[in-house]
């Protein structure tokens, strides 16, 4: 009966300390810059055990000084309700679902939003376990519910991986275009949106066909997304 009650109040304290802890973090990150991920940290540790060059190219950038493009294009290519949702596009999950079941011999369509992709990046680890994704979905109703939009789109836009070693829009814009992440053009902007799916794979320094014509079509879907706002 004591060892009961004893794992109890463990188990308590427990649940407590990771609640405090979580919601503590998501409060911080609200001010201050996300100069660190796990992601960064992972792929680090897999070029060192595999022999390759350490790189890690990552500079937060305010958004007020990026393109204002680049939110446009990652909207268009990324999330298209980004906006409007709050933080799941139960729309895009029943598509992505019904394509899947439909055609499982293709590859699998997702139907993550930004900001599970940023709770993802910023707070959890790479993987498809249902364990991680519970956690996803934890860390994004957080974000959701005390961040803004705009802190949002801050905080993936200086930690989304964008190429080997590349993690942020400041980082690419220096080492794919020789510019600073305020002078990228909508061109730019978009073709940087196009490598999202797989940015180890796909490369905005140089595009292939496909990506090329990924850029087109996100060219075309950004005149509909607007201006993303200020706070």
């Amino acid at each position: 009966m004591i060892l009961f009650r004893l794992i109890k109040k463990t188990l308590k304290w427990i649940v407590v300390a990771f609640f405090a802890s979580t919601i503590l973090s998501v409060v911080i990150y609200r001010f201050l810059p996300v100069w660190v991920t796990p992601l960064m940290v992972i792929r680090c540790y897999e070029q060192l055990t595999e022999g390759r060059d350490l790189k890690l190219s990552h500079d937060w950038e305010p958004l007020s000084e990026m393109s204002p493009s680049l939110p446009v294009a990652v909207i268009a290519s990324e999330d298209a309700r980004f906006m409007e949702h709050h933080g799941f596009d139960y729309e895009a999950i029943e598509h992505a679902a019904k394509r899947n079941r439909e055609h499982p011999e293709k590859r699998k369509l997702g139907a993550s939003t930004i900001s599970q992709q940023t709770a993802k990046n910023v707070f959890l680890w790479p993987g498809r376990s249902w364990v991680r994704k519970g956690f996803e979905a934890y860390f994004t109703t957080l974000i959701e519910l005390l961040w803004s939009k705009q802190r949002i789109m801050e905080v993936y836009l200086n930690s989304i991986e964008m190429g080997e070693g590349i993690y942020g829009a400041q980082a690419v814009a220096e080492e794919h275009f020789h510019k600073d992440a305020n002078d990228l053009t909508r061109s730019e902007c978009a073709l940087i949106a196009a490598t999202l799916p797989n940015p180890r794979k796909y490369s905005s320094k140089s595009p292939s066909a496909y990506m090329l014509k990924r850029q087109s079509r996100i060219l075309k879907e950004m005149k509909y997304v607007g201006k993303f706002p200020t706070e």
